[in-house]
């Protein structure tokens, strides 16, 4: 009698891995904060070295052609002096603006599905009427928060005012592409896009709308840059994180972040308007 042949024993299971935790949405919206950050200083350093180089050159060679030798270092230093207005708002623009275009390239690109979403948006005459409906709005309670804290006395000095002032009197063309253009375009990018965006897509929107408009509130007046007391910074805060709200609803309620740039054009285009005719934004 032959001898079975005995049947193989089944090859063992290997324990099932533990699925890959899911990042987790806050963790994301404070990594894109800290990239944000961190790009926006790393590009001021930069263009202030860039706008230091070129003082450099240009007092250095003014001075060999007027007096025929090279400064020192501490006249130099001195004839340097500050940057002007144009210099600081193209500082701010390449800062601000590098930043927002990193981390939508990086971190929040647009898929085409949402293109396609935005575009059918744009053509909704809806999508205008809540663009228009929220810039007035914004114009009038940022209006009736400032007449209402003057009551008691609060009167805050927006920290930008100065610099508008000035540009707006030497580079009217360029303060007008900048604030009701440019600016519009790459801060709607960074808060909205980027920042409120990363929560919305995770179910999240109202805890985006919150600390997207607190950081936007943050970046306009930050504490300590400016003679604003705590009340006239509580003041601004209120004023620029209800704007940044205001931007995040119209955003999720159109479905297009044109809304939001348009509506965020209006509103500087009205500032830049009350600083021409009155002296004040």
């Amino acid at each position: 009698m032959s001898a079975s042949v005995p049947a193989s024993a089944p090859p063992p299971v290997p324990p099932a891995s533990a699925a890959p935790r899911a990042a987790s949405p806050l963790a994301g919206f404070f990594t894109d904060l800290g990239i944000g950050a961190v790009a926006m200083f790393g590009l001021s350093m930069v263009s202030g070295l860039l706008w230091g180089i070129y003082r450099a050159v240009a007092v250095s060679s003014a001075n060999v052609k007027a007096n025929g030798s090279a400064m020192d270092a501490a006249t130099m230093t001195e004839a340097l002096g500050r940057p002007g207005a144009l210099a600081q708002i193209l500082m701010a623009l390449f800062a601000t603006g590098g930043a927002a275009l990193l981390l939508y390239f990086w971190r929040r690109p647009a898929n085409v599905a949402e293109r396609q979403a935005s575009l059918q948006a744009l053509r909704r005459p809806s999508t205008w009427g809540w663009t228009l409906l929220v810039a007035t709005l914004i114009v009038i309670g940022s209006n009736g928060i400032a007449f209402l804290a003057k009551q008691f006395g609060i009167e805050p000095v927006p920290t930008n005012l100065a610099l508008m002032q000035s540009a707006i009197e030497r580079f009217p063309l360029f303060l007008v592409l900048f604030a009701v253009v440019l600016a519009p375009a790459y801060e709607e990018l960074l808060f909205r896009r980027v920042l409120f965006g990363r929560l919305w897509s995770a179910g999240r929107p109202w805890l985006g709308l919150v600390l997207s408009s607190f950081a936007f509130a943050l970046i306009h007046e930050v504490p300590g840059t400016s003679a604003n007391g705590p009340a006239e910074i509580a003041q601004l805060w209120l004023v620029y994180g209800g704007m940044g709200a205001a931007f995040c609803w119209l955003y999720k309620r159109t479905g297009t972040l044109w809304a939001a740039i348009a509506a965020h054009a209006l509103n500087n285009a009205v500032a830049l308007a009350a600083l021409v005719f009155f002296g004040s934004m």
